[in-house]
């Protein structure tokens, strides 16, 4: 929708300050552009760009250790400064954001009907009765399904992709004026984020919404946008109309942004390499409470019969939709949650290995998650995070030698060591993912299963990431498990894919048989919602 020549909301001058051990960092420069009545304005940069630290300084969600300077007008009132009883009343109803990660947003111990009510009667009123009967309407307009029974249950019996519709559902309650969308799709497989940008743009055009498009996708930026604005290190390079970007940036980091692509290959692994992990007929079912008419609990099968070989030095490429039973698959793997099936590591039979004959193991099965904020404590320094695992494991080791063990991680990944003195929130999410991944990695194992570790980075970090993962297993001989719903990314990284979908495997080969050419035509759908963006 074209915007209006009304500015709805205007920024100037704006500066976003972090206090840290190591001094201030300027996490946003004094920046400053217009958001229009009705129109998409896209934000795009690499992780740390500032992006998203521009959007939380204006709500007034930064961290404790952050600062706001400058100013952001919605429809001429300054909200820089203003008294949080002040803001409330736009955050939240007239100005509203859709987070990066959905699941340290939502509360773990509410369930989301009740959590996507209360802004509604925060903001309207009403009884509880009328909010539940619009969060019903709510989760139908996006898309979850069987929105009555799903209405009572809490975030960790979601998904990742539900979850991020929950957040959307929550967001869009009020109507809100504007839109803060961060990273929107970052959580859904391809062929959903097309119906949720396609929900958006039907929300935009009934309301007359403003959106603000964080997001690392510019794919999704060409079809969805009317202007760009391109951030880099705190400071806004270009910006302009969405053809004007792509088709005559000014900028050479513009360029280097919307050429950005996964590419290369790994080298394969050794024909005769050994079986490093195997589950063989691999079931799990999860309670998912009673039956109208039954007395015992129902049972939701989520993983169906998988059998997988993982050798040395190999990465098996997991895909499929939110829901399939990727990421149950890689913690029946490691034996992190109850199930059926055959397993060994190497050359042990851990099908009956109970949690303390697996504590031994840990240390050589790791994982790395989709949501590392979630996964790193906020209260520990990067330090303390990546080194806890050695206070289990290597017992022995003073605090001098986890030191020197946690700075040869950090700089493995590519971060500055003086990051392990700071703490989780002070980091880009891609920079997040890379000390999620050093603490994996310092505990030297044999087999990493990935759960969507690139999902939440944009383009050009992507790349730089899987050319990270693909240095650490030559560097080491890692075996991977690498489950993602982003098959630009699995192209590029595995040797072997495996497609779910329901719980259960319905295509897998060598990497370049299915994406060259696919027999299931689920594979087909997949593939082809992913390469027509």
């Amino acid at each position: 929708m074209i915007g209006t020549e009304e500015n709805i909301l205007s920024i100037r001058d704006l500066k976003v300050d972090f206090s840290t051990p190591d001094g201030t960092v300027n996490a946003v420069k004094g920046i400053g552009f217009d958001i229009k009545a009705g129109e998409t304005l896209a934000v795009v940069g690499e992780s740390g760009s500032g992006k998203s630290q521009t959007m939380m300084g204006i709500m007034g969600l930064l961290a404790n250790n952050g600062s706001v300077r400058g100013s952001a007008k919605y429809r001429g009132k300054e909200l820089v400064g203003l008294p949080k009883s002040e803001l409330n009343k736009v955050r939240g109803a007239k100005i509203t954001m859709i987070f990066q990660e959905p699941m340290t947003s939502l509360d773990p111990l509410y369930t989301i009907g009740r959590q996507i009510a209360e802004p509604i009667l925060y903001h309207r009123g009403g009884s509880r009765k009328e909010a539940r009967q619009r969060v019903l309407e709510l989760l139908e307009l996006v898309g979850i399904p069987d929105p009555a029974r799903r209405i009572d249950s809490y975030p960790h019996e979601l998904s990742g992709g539900q979850r991020q519709r929950v957040m959307i559902a929550m967001a869009l309650a009020n109507e809100p004026d504007v839109l803060i969308a961060d990273e929107p799709t970052t959580a859904l497989d391809v062929t959903i984020q097309a119906q949720i940008l396609k929900l958006l743009r039907s929300l935009q055009e009934r309301f007359g919404m403003a959106i603000v498009l964080i997001t690392h996708d510019l794919g999704i930026v060409r079809h969805f946008a009317e202007r760009v604005v391109v951030m880099r290190r705190g400071e806004v390079v270009e910006q302009g109309t969405t053809e004007q970007i792509f088709e005559s940036p000014t900028s050479s980091y513009t360029r280097m942004l919307i050429d950005a692509e996964p590419h290369g290959r790994k080298m394969p692994p050794a024909k005769n390499a050994p079986i490093i992990l195997e589950g063989r007929d691999v079931t799990v079912d999860f309670q998912i409470g009673k039956g109208l008419f039954s007395k015992g609990p129902k049972v939701f099968r989520a993983v169906d019969g998988v059998t997988i070989r993982l050798h040395e030095g190999q990465t098996i490429g997991v895909v499929g939709e939110s829901g399939s039973g990727k990421s149950t698959l890689g913690r029946a793997l490691l034996r992190l949650l109850p199930s059926d099936g055959a397993y060994r590591f190497g050359k042990q039979d851990i099908s009956w290995h109970d949690r303390k004959q697996m504590r031994s193991l840990r240390k050589e099965m790791q994982l790395v998650f989709q949501d590392p904020y979630g996964s790193l404590s906020p209260r520990q320094t990067v330090g303390e995070v990546i080194t806890e695992g050695l206070l289990v494991h290597e017992p022995g080791l003073n605090k001098a030698d986890r030191d020197r063990r946690a700075i040869a991680a950090l700089q493995e990944v590519g971060l500055d060591p003086k990051a392990r003195n700071r703490y989780p929130h002070e980091f880009s999410g891609g920079q997040r993912q890379r000390i999620a991944i050093a603490r994996a990695m310092i505990l030297k194992p044999r087999v990493v299963i990935l759960d969507e570790p690139t999902s939440a980075l944009d383009r050009s970090v992507q790349g730089q990431v899987i050319d990270l993962l693909r240095k650490l297993q030559a560097d080491h001989n890692l075996s991977y498990v690498f489950i993602s719903h982003d098959l630009s990314v699995v192209k590029a990284i595995s040797d072997y894919v495996i497609v779910m979908k329901n719980g259960e495997i319905v295509e897998q080969g060598e990497t370049d048989a299915i994406f060259e050419t696919p027999k299931a035509d689920y594979t087909k759908a997949l593939i082809g919602a992913a390469f027509s963006v």
